[in-house]
């Protein structure tokens, strides 16, 4: 039997790392019926969302009734089966509860599934839990609304590691520490594929020649802007961009968009003041090569730019892609073109391309003015068109 399987937590007191989003779901079952019908948990895979939701069914003496989205992608199949279990009470417990698991997967064939959803809540007499790794999709932007959010953190490896050594008391086995703050540290905060990894090495004769996967976790650009401008500053913010498949520049150019969409008067001004900051160091970085300065960089733009807020931030925001990517895309397809003239100019009047670049104003009006030059340089269509703007 999958370890997993074997030692997951059954009550309140078995579940680790995750007290603020516990709490916040007894709140939420105990007073059903007063504010939203369903609550969102989400966050990273192995992180125990699926988990809570069975603790929280088993501790208040409630029927769980469970299906994956990813198998309910329409609305037929929605009403069949979700609508019977959202209007009857349980027949065997006092109460009940709907878990709806992995709703990501409800939108890669979308036929009318997520609108049924939204609606079935609408009419539920019992608390529908919804779990996801990313409920930030626009295609969720109704449910999200619908909804109370509850994000699970990814756990810490010292709170996996000594999950790790309580499975291994209840095996009556032993491992060596070094193995388990290795299994530990590679997991990235997935206990479930910790625990499967402890499992293997319970296998084998000597676990320190097995080589641990190191989890591959990439964090898209919208949750780490949400990390930065929402929670509380923390340690694990200086890691962030580590995740994030963009360059720093991009990075920057995405938070100096999206800054004045979290923040207000003397956040404001703290925020754009640690960005400039970044800047600062970045010149010194290219213009010096002072490599090392990368990690000051890092730290203004994360928990720099976090610490600027006076508390932590609510409710949704959309993101917008920075507008200056277009501008610079622009000015370098401008720029592309001037040094494509020049250097065709230099190579036929036999001068240097930084002389042509200097005084490209005036002999952008010499080729402009005469078709033959034009000809006999061999410009383009499009280095012709940008002449006449």
């Amino acid at each position: 039997m999958p370890w997993t399987e074997k030692h997951r937590p059954k009550t309140f007191a078995e579940v680790r790392g995750q007290d603020l989003a516990l709490e916040k779901l007894k709140t939420f079952v105990k007073y059903f019926g007063i504010g939203k019908k369903a609550i969102i948990l989400y966050g990273p895979s192995g992180t125990g969302k699926t988990t809570l939701a069975h603790v929280i069914a088993r501790e208040t003496n409630s029927e769980i009734f469970e299906l994956n989205a990813s198998d309910l992608r329409n609305k037929i199949k929605l009403k069949e089966i979700l609508r019977p279990a959202i209007e009857q009470q349980s027949l065997l417990k006092r109460k009940k509860i709907i878990l709806v698991d992995e709703v990501d997967g409800i939108s890669i064939v979308d036929r009318g599934g997520l609108i049924e959803l939204l609606s079935l809540i609408e009419l539920s007499r019992q608390p529908v839990i919804i779990t996801a790794n990313d409920i930030w999709n626009k295609k969720f932007s109704q449910l999200r609304k619908k909804s109370e959010l509850i994000q699970l953190k990814e756990i810490d490896y010292r709170t996996t590691k000594d999950v790790m050594i309580q499975i291994l008391k209840k095996e009556n086995l032993f491992i060596k520490n070094e193995i388990l703050t290795n299994i530990s540290t590679k997991a990235k905060g997935d206990l479930r594929a910790a625990i499967n990894d402890l499992q293997t090495a319970s296998l084998v004769q000597d676990p320190s020649e097995i080589l641990f996967d190191e989890r591959n976790k990439e964090t898209d650009i919208f949750n780490a802007l949400r990390l930065i401008f929402k929670e509380k500053p923390t340690n694990n913010l200086l890691k962030i961009f580590d995740s994030i498949n963009l360059p720093i520049d991009r990075i920057l150019l995405w938070i100096e968009e999206n800054i004045p969409l979290e923040y207000q008067k003397e956040e404001l001004v703290k925020a754009y003041d640690f960005l400039s900051k970044v800047d600062i160091f970045k010149k010194r970085i290219y213009r010096q090569q002072y490599w090392r300065f990368l990690v000051y960089q890092n730290i203004f733009l994360s928990y720099g730019i976090s610490s600027a807020k006076e508390n932590t931030k609510t409710g949704f925001t959309s993101y917008k892609k920075p507008t200056r990517i277009l501008k610079i895309w622009l000015n370098n397809q401008k720029t592309a073109k001037i040094k494509s003239i020049a250097t065709k100019y230099a190579s036929y009047v036999h001068i240097g391309q930084k002389r042509v670049m200097r005084e490209f104003p005036l002999i952008k009006q010499i080729i402009k003015s005469n078709s033959d030059i034009q000809k006999e340089l061999k410009l383009n269509e499009e280095e012709i068109n940008y002449l006449e703007k």
